[in-house]
């Protein structure tokens, strides 16, 4: 199946909680000056136009990105992560685009690094080829990212993230990432791994954060993020699965996320978790 476009979610409270945590996570990496590599296994196109028809038929980052677009006083990590999304704008006043996942890493990422971006969806991977090919640190490739990252570990930087965030339109996707992960774990130990996933209403969506904990990995944070409670329908929020993560994520999510569900948040069930294993 290959209905899935991003396109129609672009810039909603999932995508906030992803991209900041991505942010917070490169931020980390670059500091010290050895390159990293990063690699992406479902890229999509890797931007958006918010006036688009597929952003314009659902509209949902009105409910996401545009709540914070205006605000004064944001904690500093949700800042950092808005920003970017400003950057991508060109500093326009206006919100009119936004980034996906290889954008922000492009924004944030040095001359030095590399970014491996997958996409098995033809169109999509011919819009994001097209998106990328001025910059020399990318490279595109039209495939299926859990088999095209076997063959990238370990990497020759001996430094990653790798972002893994397959739409789950298919119920497979999940039993994928987890075996993803753990082969991914063994070829690459020391790796930062980000896994994405949608909160829903469904068997496999609330087994699978279990699963993530139980796959093997020595360090990990774990985070979500409702704008709703679980008794309603579609996606009332999301998780994001970091495998060893920078010391400092913890705090800056804690700091952060108050603001994120008060911004966000659609009912008084709105609310966050996070929890860790390993990082004392």
């Amino acid at each position: 199946m290959l209905s899935y476009r991003h396109g129609f979610h672009a810039g909603n409270h999932a995508d906030v909680l992803k991209h900041l945590v991505q942010t917070l996570v490169i931020q980390h990496l670059t500091k010290k000056d050895k390159p990293v590599r990063y690699i992406d296994t479902h890229s999509a196109t890797g931007g958006y136009s918010l006036s688009d028809t597929f952003s314009q038929k659902t509209c949902e980052w009105e409910e996401g990105i545009a709540q914070l677009w205006h605000q004064d006083n944001l904690p500093e990590p949700v800042q950092q992560y808005v920003d970017v999304v400003k950057a991508f704008n060109g500093d326009n006043k206006t919100l009119k685009l936004y980034p996906g996942s290889p954008a922000v890493a492009a924004e944030l990422f040095r001359e030095q690094d590399k970014l491996q971006l997958f996409e098995l969806h033809p169109a999509d991977s011919r819009e994001l080829d097209r998106n990328f090919q001025r910059d020399r640190r990318v490279n595109v490739t039209q495939g299926d990212g859990f088999a095209g990252l076997k063959a990238l570990l370990p990497p020759i930087e001996r430094r990653a993230l790798v972002l893994i965030d397959p739409p789950y339109e298919v119920k497979d996707d999940y039993n994928t990432v987890i075996k993803a992960l753990k082969g991914a774990l063994q070829r690459f130990a020391t790796g930062v791994y980000a896994v994405w996933y949608p909160e829903i209403n469904s068997e496999h969506s609330r087994m699978f954060p279990h699963k993530l904990e139980r796959c093997g990995a020595d360090r990990w944070l774990h985070v979500t993020m409702r704008v709703r409670g679980n008794n309603t329908e579609g996606m009332f929020g999301s998780g994001m699965f970091v495998i060893n993560p920078p010391w400092l994520l913890e705090k800056q999510l804690r700091d952060s996320l108050p603001a994120l569900i008060n911004a966000l948040g659609q009912n008084p069930d709105a609310g966050f978790t996070i929890k860790t294993h390993g990082l004392d």
